[in-house]
């Protein structure tokens, strides 16, 4: 009786690290797609201006392309469904985009739409990455510790444009 209770509790165990797993690898993966979409729309409407912040735009969607390519990555290894960002959420960030670019193109209001942006992903992936390093696997675990160092330098880039 003993050994299938605990059988049952590791099981569970199991489960549950599952759920964290995939709720750490779906957080990289929409904020690193929501970050493509906002990005290319934001070069889009950059496009005939001459903005000094293209070159970093350019890079940082570089690297939300990658974290984007490396967490659905992990998400097919370890056999997890992919849940995608909701339509409404890349109109709403496209329609923001256009509404703040023609109000104001400086560098300055660019870098600070985007670092807004950006800290918020910040709190988020310090309290995820805090409330599950002890249950997570190792390489999602290092993904998340990379992206957020990531978002941390985008953050101090942008900081040269305001």
């Amino acid at each position: 009786m003993y050994k299938s209770i605990k059988s049952i509790h590791i099981k569970k165990e199991r489960m549950n690290n599952m759920d964290e797993n995939i709720e750490l690898l779906e957080y990289i993966y929409k904020n690193a797609e929501m970050g493509v979409h906002s990005l290319t729309k934001l070069q889009e409407e950059l496009e005939e201006k001459e903005n000094k912040i293209k070159k970093v735009l350019k890079e940082e969607l570089e690297s939300y392309e990658h974290f984007k390519k490396e967490s659905k990555k992990l998400i097919k290894k370890n056999g997890y469904d992919l849940e995608k960002n909701k339509l409404t959420a890349k109109i709403a960030s496209s329609m923001g985009i256009k509404k703040e670019v023609n109000s104001d193109n400086s560098d300055a209001s660019i870098a600070h739409m985007l670092t807004q942006g950006i800290t918020m992903g910040v709190v988020d992936m310090e309290t995820k990455i805090d409330n599950y390093k002890e249950v997570v696997n190792e390489d999602i675990l290092s993904l998340s510790k990379e992206f957020l160092k990531f978002q941390q330098e985008e953050i101090e880039k942008l900081k040269e444009y305001m």
